[in-house]
């Protein structure tokens, strides 16, 4: 017996299998959607991410409000304060995790910050120390607020050596680099006559 198959069976195997087949290509771009959109969150989140960090290390830097030399009995500046506030948009800077850079006639050196105020422990050697100047909330080591100033303290002999101060004429930077990787740089010229003088605007 042979058995025929009418066009109405044709027509319905041919529809079953186009249907399969655009089953298919609807999950298969489904799947690639939902790829291309994890993927567009992800570099979303990321150049976000991205973004914060460069803006964090533009706008969280210091800013030099004075700056101080002490003047010894040798007629020599053998401690240097550095008053500081928060920049224009920065956002909290704490001076205990910032390092320094201080560039000198006696060489460079790299500074990092005591872990008290400079009123109960001076620096040692390869450290600046910080006294707070101006502090509604207490914030301490941190410039939370741009009223808050805090005064950094160079104790030049501590990493210079006590032969090695500062003499008239002599020119120093400071760079001081934030948590977030911003710099300051503070440039100075040690005045030509320091005699009988106590203290000296740098």
């Amino acid at each position: 017996m042979f058995e025929f198959i009418t066009d109405e069976e044709e027509r319905g195997q041919v529809g079953i299998g186009t249907l399969i087949v655009f089953i298919a290509m609807v999950l298969v771009a489904a799947i690639a959607a939902g790829v291309l959109i994890n993927t567009a969150g992800f570099l979303q989140s990321k150049s976000q991410e991205t973004g914060q960090q460069s803006s964090k290390q533009v706008s969280d830097r210091v800013q030099e409000v004075a700056t101080v030399g002490n003047v010894d009995s040798n007629g020599e500046i053998d401690i240097v304060n550095v008053t500081v506030t928060q920049a224009p948009g920065a956002g909290e800077i704490d001076i205990q995790n910032a390092t320094v850079t201080w560039i000198g006639p006696t060489g460079t050196y790299q500074l990092v910050s005591t872990t008290d105020n400079y009123d109960n422990q001076k620096p040692a050697n390869q450290e600046f120390s910080y006294s707070s100047v101006k502090d509604a909330d207490d914030s301490g080591s941190v410039l939370n607020d741009a009223d808050d100033r805090l005064k950094l303290v160079f104790d030049i002999s501590t990493y210079a050596g006590t032969d090695n101060n500062l003499g008239e004429g002599e020119e120093v930077t400071i760079k001081v680099n934030t948590m977030a990787g911003a710099t300051t740089e503070i440039r100075f010229t040690v005045p030509e006559s320091l005699g009988n003088k106590e203290a000296v605007e740098l």
